[in-house]
């Protein structure tokens, strides 16, 4: 079987389109590509409407079946090739959209899954919701980025540690500490003081140094999802006078100044707090991220919903402990056994591509206090019973495995593939060229 891949951000266009929308689709496809590869031969295009027909009809004279895999949303997703295609995307809201706006009859998503005839996603939640809308018998899997063969390999060459004794990171690109920063800088026009930053000189290596009890969380500040302002306030209230805790927020994001303006006037706001707050703003080679994980105590998320959350996934499956609400993809895997879990609320919101901003759908709701509830509890885990966290750490990495392995990942793939290739009623090939 052949199965063609393609996502619009690729190799060559990753750096400029960090924080933009469906950037981190790339990431995922790079992460099925090895299992993809022991199902078929796996070719990634550049030019879909050039490519994908030409090796579906050379398949085709061969006798051999033929699948296009797009990883984008739905809406993003062509329909018109005569070659079966398959939407591979990510989604965190408790409905789809499910009627025509903005003039784009594939902005219902209906219209464009019943083309294709089939999907495939990253979580139960996401299938219940596309089921919801296409039936019960949708041909739709859960299949998450499968991360945990890699990340557990290197988290256990890690210290699996609450704390370790000081670990140093070199950085290239802006570094934020709120110990040696000037916050007056970032305050009120009227009140600021001090030097600020220079967003445009050149990046540069800077070494940071990690110790106590850290709390990281990776993500991109400008996605209205990620609720990152309640994480830092909570942070700097519960810690407000404890020296040794610290919350790393490592961004991932194309441009410095847009990523980071709205966090340091949140530094400022939040004062005082003797905790530390480190922000990170550019590139970690392989051997300083590893570095971060084996700092980190803790990652934290607070998003209103996730789709999978790659970051979450990663530090869990090497082995820490998430602070995090239960909610849409996370519920395949936090659990209290891995997790100091955030209440939360549901809350009336519009899909985030809708220009009308219509109320459609829900997204879930931080509860703040029980956020820093979650702080402190699992602080105090890590100064007063390493045993628990031991043990939180060991289903941390046993919950990804079940939930994100490449063994996972192939064995739910080939069953689909084989139930949609080899079944006439079920057939993408037919569905496809409706």
């Amino acid at each position: 079987m052949l199965i063609i891949i393609y996502s619009e951000t690729n190799q060559h266009t990753i750096a400029k389109n960090l924080g933009r929308s469906e950037y981190s689709y790339y990431f995922v496809l790079k992460e099925y590509r090895p299992v993809l590869e022991r199902l078929g031969r796996v070719v990634e295009v550049s030019d879909p409407d050039v490519e994908v027909d030409a090796m579906y009809r050379e398949c085709q004279a061969q006798g051999e079946a033929c699948v296009f895999l797009s990883f984008s949303p739905p809406h993003r997703t062509p329909t018109h090739y005569a070659c079966p295609t398959i939407p591979v995307f990510a989604w965190e809201f408790s409905t789809i959209p499910n009627e025509s706006f903005a003039g784009e009859p594939c902005n219902d998503w209906r219209t464009v899954l019943a083309t294709t005839g089939a999907a495939i996603t990253h979580s139960t939640y996401t299938v219940n919701a596309v089921r919801d809308a296409m039936g019960a018998d949708y041909p739709v899997i859960a299949v998450p980025a499968p991360v945990w063969d890699r990340f557990a390999a290197r988290g256990a060459q890690l210290l699996c540690q609450p704390r370790v004794p000081k670990v140093t990171l070199k950085i290239k690109g802006l570094l934020v500490d709120s110990r040696q920063l000037d916050l007056r800088a970032f305050g009120p026009a009227h009140l600021r003081k001090g030097t600020g930053i220079d967003f445009k000189a050149p990046p540069r290596e800077r070494e940071l140094v990690l110790d106590g009890v850290v709390y990281t969380s990776v993500f991109n500040p400008c996605d209205g999802r990620k609720n990152w302002e309640d994480m830092l306030s909570a942070f700097c209230v519960t810690f407000r006078k404890v020296q040794d805790a610290t919350l790393v927020l490592k961004l991932t994001h194309h441009d410095a100044e847009e990523a980071l303006t709205d966090i340091l006037h949140h530094l400022y706001k939040n004062q005082p707090y003797v905790c530390r707050v480190v922000v990170i703003y550019g590139y970690l080679a392989d051997a300083d991220y590893e570095c971060l994980v084996q700092a980190t105590s803790y990652v934290v998320n607070t998003s209103y919903g996730e789709g999978q959350c790659l970051p979450l996934m990663e530090f869990m499956s090497c082995g820490k402990p998430a602070v995090a609400p239960r909610t849409t993809a996370m519920i395949d895997y936090l659990s209290t056994d891995n997790a100091f879990l955030i209440d939360s609320t549901e809350e009336l919101t519009a899909w985030p591509h809708d220009p009308r901003k219509a109320f459609r759908t829900l997204r879930y709701i931080t509860n703040w206090a029980s956020l820093c509830v979650a702080y402190r509890t699992s602080y105090e885990v890590v100064k007063g019973d390493t045993e628990c966290y031991a043990r939180m750490s060991a289903q941390a990495v046993a919950s990804l495995e079940k939930f994100c392995s490449q063994a996972c990942a192939e064995q739910r793939l080939q069953a689909f593939f084989q139930q949609l290739l080899e079944t006439p009623e079920a057939s993408i090939a037919e569905t496809s060229q409706v």
